[in-house]
């Protein structure tokens, strides 16, 4: 099998969207199926405003339509809505070809937190964008009740999934000591990064993570200590340390921090909104609640052996068979051929 994947969102981003293709191709690696990516630092590109580290490629379709006609995929997804996915998109309904699509971001409450544009107008372009698309692939039930409610067709199931051999307890948390809670992700406005650091929490605050708000914030919250960007053991050993992850964001469609805190044995506090609704199990994992600090203090009191045990079952493999159950085949071949493993290779 022959999957082309096309992303406006590769690294050197960290985010949730980088990690889940970043794992998703390896498991497709790892059960030898060929894959092509089609990201960012392929072409010449340009910093997308407000966000500069995200690059948007500069008129990328005659390289894209070469990259997609050499490749000769047998499905193509595209996961991202930037210039790349507008590009493959053309190109697929020129060809006459089905492709997926998936949503990851709430991009339209992202682009409202910014700029005075209506949401009517954002989803508007999501929903152009993504009913060309055979499937549009989402994370989670809340997620998907929401778009159809907007006029989204033809949505299927992707969930997520957390790699449980790095994200895993270590000697770090230390019972009975002062709380400490902790911010793990990017550090910007639609992210509600300061509803936590205005938090009247007993205890200490950490924010792992970096962004175009971190400067003010760390100004204006001298009391907090604000690590930058942490991968690997480093993560994992902050991870470790706190008492529970609080994760404020009212935006996000899954927030896979979650998984990567639950699978330390870290709790989690979060709203009752899309993406925590589906992720934590209150009074097992986290706890959801309106008021985020008693959702913080509520969450203190949890097992965290049981909170890892939760995040066992959430693996990669499960994930990536999710993913590969939604492809369609860009031409009418038999779906044994389209789940034939073959001789493995990603490239790039």
């Amino acid at each position: 099998m022959r999957v082309a994947l096309v992303t406006d969102a590769w690294h050197p981003q960290i985010n949730g969207v980088v990690s889940t293709l970043l794992q998703t191709m390896k498991e497709m690696q790892r059960l030898g199926i060929d894959v092509l990516r089609i990201s960012p630092e392929q072409f010449t590109t340009v910093p997308c405003p407000s966000y500069p580290e995200i690059r948007l490629a500069v008129f990328p379709d005659p390289k894209v339509s070469e990259m997609l006609r050499e490749f000769q995929p047998d499905a193509i997804h595209i996961a991202t809505e930037g210039t790349l996915g507008v590009a493959a998109r053309k190109w697929c309904i020129a060809k006459k070809f089905r492709f997926t699509t998936s949503y990851h971001t709430q991009f339209p409450e992202y682009v409202r937190a910014r700029w005075p544009i209506p949401l009517a107008v954002s989803y508007g372009y999501m929903r152009w964008f993504h009913d060309a698309a055979a499937q549009t692939m989402v994370s989670t039930r809340k997620m998907q009740l929401l778009l159809e409610q907007r006029g989204f067709r033809h949505l299927k199931r992707w969930g997520r999934g957390v790699d449980t051999e790095l994200f895993r307890p270590t000697e770090n948390y230390v019972s009975g000591s002062a709380p400490l809670f902790t911010y793990l992700g990017r550090v910007s406005i639609e992210k509600n990064v300061e509803t936590f650091l205005t938090l009247d929490l007993p205890g200490r605050k950490v924010v792992i993570g970096d962004g175009p708000d971190r400067e003010i914030l760390e100004s204006r919250f001298s009391n907090v200590r604000f690590t930058g960007v942490l991968k690997g053991p480093a993560l994992v050993s902050e991870l470790n340390s706190a008492s529970a992850l609080v994760f404020p964001s009212r935006t996000d469609t899954f927030g896979l921090v979650m998984l990567e805190a639950m699978a330390c044995g870290v709790p989690v506090a979060a709203f009752p909104v899309t993406g925590p609704i589906d992720v934590v199990t209150p009074g097992v994992t986290g706890e959801l609640n309106d008021d985020l600090r008693l959702a913080a203090l509520a969450a203190l009191k949890l097992d965290r052996y049981q909170i890892r045990k939760v995040a066992l079952t959430r693996s990669w493999a499960n994930a990536t068979a999710e993913f590969l159950d939604n492809l369609v085949p860009v031409r009418r071949i038999t779906t044994v051929a389209l789940h034939r493993p073959e001789e493995s290779s990603i490239r790039a």
